[in-house]
């Protein structure tokens, strides 16, 4: 039987598949002493499932045999890519599973931003609502303004599609080129990242962290998105210089923004930004429903054992390390 190491609690049904088929190790957390038992494991390890655990090489020459990684996530910016494909190791994601309900989050960061129902929820918990209410309560619309996406993957898609549908909202989009069925779909038009921000209501970020997104929207960024704009966040908080964000938003220079990630996570108790009213903060919720962490964790699991059977896995991120495989296996 081949070895897996698990540093992801899965539940019952999906545990005992593993048992049935591998040999596992599980971590429980990723403590000092969590890290140190997935140390000790990695030599004898064929596969790894797991997930918010940054797999860099020196944890992985520690891993000799490792034919592949299972990652619950679709992000894929834990893992240095190259590395992995030059060794022959699989990785695999988890797409799909998460699209709808990471769009749901994004569109409830609008409304919760745009009606300031977290900043309005805690008004009336503190015992301000003594009269009726005012101009200096009033939010902003959501249905009819316009939603601007940036990264027209899946989960963009997902946006647009109740953006459309669902508010009546014009749709604008920016991604690496133009994408004619999304632009029928959803009468979508496409522009530049510039004129995206100048012409938007809302801005979302859905792109995934690379070197070319890494701190895509800032200071200068920011300028360019109107007063009563907001800024809607899904994708990685390293995507938003937030040092920026926080002088924009401080400035009134944007109405609000609703930031699921953070350049540092968790967000620091002490930060600025909580001290600000204009902002909903969420603690990384986009794909966290019970129905889909599940759906993510059973796809995971998928994944894994096709790989260790010899089998291409529904969800390879690097194909190419096939052949590497072949070729020294």
């Amino acid at each position: 039987m081949k070895n897996i190491v698990l540093y992801k609690k899965l539940s019952a049904e999906l545990m005992t598949r593993l048992r049935q088929q591998a040999q596992v190790t599980c971590i429980d957390d990723l403590s000092a002493d969590g890290l140190a038992r997935l140390r000790d494991a990695l030599p004898t390890a064929h596969g790894l499932l797991g997930a918010s655990l940054r797999l860099d090489a020196g944890l992985l020459d520690l891993a000799p045999q490792l034919e592949a990684v299972s990652s619950v996530s679709v992000g894929i910016d834990n893992y240095d890519l190259d590395y992995l494909t030059r060794r022959g190791i699989l990785l695999t994601n988890t797409p799909d599973v998460l699209t709808e309900t990471t769009a749901d989050t994004g569109f409830a960061l609008i409304l919760a931003t745009a009606r300031r129902v977290t900043e309005l929820a805690a008004w009336v918990r503190a015992g301000q609502w003594r009269k009726s209410i005012g101009p200096a309560q009033f939010g902003s619309d959501v249905h009819g303004k316009t939603l601007g996406i940036v990264g027209m993957g899946r989960i963009g898609e997902a946006l647009a599609r109740r953006g459309h549908f669902g508010f009546g909202m014009p749709i604008l989009y920016h991604s690496h080129s133009p994408k004619p069925e999304v632009e029928q779909r959803y009468a979508a038009g496409y522009r530049s990242l510039e004129a995206l921000l100048e012409e938007s209501d809302f801005v979302c970020l859905t792109v995934p962290l690379t070197a070319a997104t890494e701190g895509l929207i800032g200071a200068r960024e920011l300028a360019r998105m109107r007063p009563e704009s907001i800024l809607i966040n899904i994708s990685r908080g390293k995507v938003v210089d937030e040092t920026a964000l926080l002088e924009a938003l401080q400035a009134g220079r944007l109405r609000g923004a609703g930031l699921d990630v953070f350049e540092r996570e968790p967000l620091p108790a002490d930060s600025p930004l909580l001290r600000l009213d204009n902002l909903v903060a969420t603690p990384h919720i986009g794909s966290a429903t019970h129905e889909t962490r599940e759906a993510m964790a059973r796809c995971a699991v998928d994944n894994l054992l096709a790989a260790l059977a010899g089998r291409r896995p529904a969800n390879l991120v690097n194909p190419a390390a096939l052949e590497v495989a072949q070729t020294t296996g």
